[in-house]
């Protein structure tokens, strides 16, 4: 059975968030008390937000209006959040934040693994959610003029920052917007090493999290960029200290 829904750190004095572009947000929530919780932030917070009680009705409505941002929960009614998330970006690259009340890392990785570009875990703070919002749709905006977005090729590979495409060997990749923004901090920093705690920092802009994040897309992206995932090249591991993208080792 489920428990009340009590978010944490609400208040009264929580000042609105108005997003530059008004964004069409998804929130598909069987929960009457979170969905309600989550759109009137979403509102408040000036967006424009659509809601679903269950698979079926999300996947309905996402085709007719596409969202900017799907906010999911894992626990639905019938088809669960990770199909609904599957077959969202099995049409289109849409964002997704993947809202789960279990604990167990292997539902949070797994929703990593078929797309879900963010979670948070319940119980959570509204403000949390809405700063994980704003997170997510900052970066799928075409990055300003200036040296960031400027295309960035190396070993095959073509990153355009400002049109959010990839490609390899001129082939478009279908990426998510996580697996997006590590392949072009990648390229824009080759041959130095990171830790997943500096790459959570530098490509997610959080200074706390867990870790398990980066290394789901980084598999993730080495099975899309790499000619054998199994014997990466391009993203090597870098034992006790954690990746280096070195293009010189497939052009040798």
């Amino acid at each position: 059975m489920q428990q009340p829904y009590e978010p944490t750190g609400t208040g009264p004095t929580d000042p609105p968030h108005r997003p530059a572009e008004v964004a069409h947000v998804l929130v598909v929530e069987d929960d009457p008390t979170v969905a309600e919780v989550v759109c009137g932030y979403l509102g408040r917070s000036g967006y424009t937000v659509d809601r679903a009680e269950d698979g079926p009705t999300a996947l309905a409505r996402a085709a007719v209006n596409r969202p900017d941002l799907v906010v999911l929960d894992l626990m639905l009614p019938g088809m669960d959040g990770l199909e609904v998330c599957r077959r969202i970006r099995g049409r289109e690259p849409v964002p997704v934040i993947m809202l789960t009340a279990r604990g167990d890392e292997d539902d949070r990785i797994l929703g990593l693994e078929v797309g879900a570009d963010d979670y948070v875990t319940k119980p959570f703070s509204p403000r949390e959610l809405m700063l994980r919002v704003r997170s997510v749709l900052r970066r799928t905006r075409p990055s300003a003029p200036g040296t960031q977005a400027r295309p960035l090729h190396a070993a095959g590979l073509t990153v355009d920052p400002a049109a959010r495409r990839a490609a390899k060997n001129g082939v478009e990749l279908a990426l998510t917007l996580r697996e997006f923004d590590l392949l072009a901090f990648f390229l824009r920093h080759p041959g130095r090493a990171y830790s997943r705690e500096d790459l959570m920092r530098e490509v997610w802009g959080w200074d706390f999290g867990d870790l398990s994040t980066v290394t789901v897309h980084v598999r993730r992206l080495r099975g899309k960029v790499e000619d054998d995932p199994a014997r990466p090249r391009l993203i090597q591991t870098v034992w006790g200290v954690g990746y280096r993208f070195d293009p010189a080792e497939r052009e040798g």
